[in-house]
Formats: C-alpha cells, sequence, structure tokens
C-alpha cells in the first residue's frame, strides 16, 4: 500500500456502529449495507477487541486499548497519553475531523441524550483537548451541519470519524434504524467529487453482543467502500488495529501508533 503523497490528498472516514455480530447484521438485518460490501469489499473475520465500547473504540483510533478499561467520561482516571491519530494527522499537517451526532457542543465529555462519550475517543487525550474542541464538531444533519457543509464545500479533511447517534448506530435503536441513517447519509459522502477521486469509507462495528466474545469482543461487521476498493472478501483474521494500520498507511501519516505498528494494513482489500 503506497504512501499518499500532497498531489493525491486522500480522504478517509470511519463510520461507526454498534452492538451487533456479523451473524446479526448480514446478510439481512442491514440490507442496504450488505449491498455495499457486495458491490465494494468487506472482511468476513474481523474481530473486536473486547467489551464494552470504550477499549475499542481507542484501539481503533489511538492503537491501544489502554488496558480495557470500563466505559467513563474524560478526565480523572479515564484519559490517556495521546496521540490519537486525530492529533498525528495533524502533527503531519494534514487535517482531522470528528462527526458526531446529537452532540451538544464541541469536544463534549459529558453524555447527553442520543450522544455517548464513550462513542468520541478524541475526547480522551487531553493532550489533544484545543485540537478537539477546533476539529470534534456535532455532525449536524444530512442537509445542515458540519458534516453537510464538508461535503458541499469539498472540504471533507483526510481523516474523519462519524458516529451516528445511539438510535442511529444500533446501539438503542435497530438495526433497520441504523441500515436507514446510512442509505440516507452515505449517499453524499460517496457522491463526493473529492471522495470519487480516492476517498475511502470504513464501516466498522465496535463490539458484538456482549454473549460473543471470540477473539476479544466478538466477531464483527467491517465494510470498506470506496474506488479503489478491491471488489470481494478478505477472509483474513483482523481486529481493530489494522483497522488502524489501515488508515495511516493509506494517508501516508504512518507513525506506528502502539499496536497498530506491530499489526499489518488490510492491503488485500484497500490499496
Amino acid at each position: 500500500m503506497p504512501a499518499a503523497t500532497p498531489g493525491q490528498r486522500r480522504k478517509l472516514l470511519v463510520i461507526m456502529e454498534e452492538n451487533h455480530s456479523t451473524g446479526e447484521v448480514f446478510p439481512s438485518g442491514m440490507p442496504y449495507l450488505w449491498r455495499l460490501a457486495r458491490r465494494y469489499g468487506h472482511a468476513t473475520d474481523w474481530h473486536a477487541i473486547g467489551h464494552p465500547s470504550l477499549p475499542n473504540y481507542l484501539a481503533i483510533f489511538a492503537g491501544s486499548a489502554f488496558s480495557h478499561p470500563p466505559d467513563c467520561s474524560p478526565g480523572g482516571g479515564c484519559s490517556y497519553p495521546g496521540p490519537s491519530v486525530f492529533g498525528q494527522a495533524l502533527a503531519r499537517g494534514e487535517t482531522a475531523r470528528a462527526y458526531q451526532e446529537s452532540m451538544p457542543q464541541p469536544c463534549d465529555t459529558s453524555s447527553s441524550g442520543g450522544y455517548d462519550v464513550n462513542h468520541n475517543p478524541w475526547a480522551y487525550f487531553p493532550s489533544e483537548a484545543a485540537a478537539c474542541r477546533a476539529g470534534d464538531l456535532p455532525a449536524g444533519t444530512p442537509a445542515r451541519g458540519a458534516l453537510a457543509a464538508d461535503v458541499r464545500s469539498g472540504t471533507l479533511p483526510a481523516i474523519g470519524m462519524i458516529t451516528p447517534n445511539l438510535m442511529n448506530d444500533a446501539h438503542d435503536g435497530t438495526l433497520a434504524q441504523a441500515d436507514a441513517w446510512l442509505q440516507t447519509n452515505i449517499a453524499p459522502l460517496i457522491n463526493n467529487t473529492a471522495f470519487q477521486k480516492n476517498g475511502l469509507l470504513l464501516i466498522v462495528f465496535d463490539e458484538a453482543e456482549t454473549t460473543d466474545t471470540t477473539n476479544g469482543g466478538g466477531h464483527v461487521a467491517m465494510v470498506a467502500v470506496g474506488p479503489l476498493v478491491k471488489h470481494g472478501q478478505s477472509a483474513v483474521l483482523y481486529q481493530h488495529e489494522n483497522l488502524l494500520k489501515t488508515v495511516t498507511t493509506y494517508l501516508g501519516i504512518d507513525g506506528n501508533l502502539s499496536k497498530a505498528g506491530t499489526v499489518p494494513a488490510m492491503s488485500d482489500l484497500v490499496p
């Protein structure tokens, strides 16, 4: 997987879903996501690293589960040394944004309503607090808000995270609701001119249901969408750190974030 050059300006976004195993999701639980998986690519042996949510999000966006903390709000004994992949991208001169649906204010460190801070990993790195306040934003709606504005203006970040709220990520709502949310929100991204050149969208579940503990946090779905994705499926055993390695390699900012430095990128799906 070659490193990106400034002329390529690759765009990569990660959408997080919640708490369902692959067997519940595919093929009938989320038919739209299944169509994307078959059209582009997906991993058939992807596993979360544990339960509950927070260590999985930390592994994906910082390369470490940090001793598998329980879900907790940032601060006190629940904050971690950087960098996150967002901080690393900014340090390399790239752009970074996180779009959190139903979050009341930028980089909010308290859960409320449909927003769960445990699904917002950037908020857990105090060394990046200023960057988080600037780049970790309420997503808005498909028509209005930070995400819609960046799609319309062609200013999607090099690395972006999109987190649906608790009803739309299948945590509190149904898989059908999550699938409908994806169908409404993904089309503008896929059709975006900047994304069509060399964008990559990774959709992954943080963990399976708690009864599934295979390889840590259970067998979950991971779908790769984009013009450069190798069509088909991967049967390689991957976990969340492999996703981070893929992100940093694809963007050419590979700094071997924690455990992500010792695992391969998923080059069988992403060139």
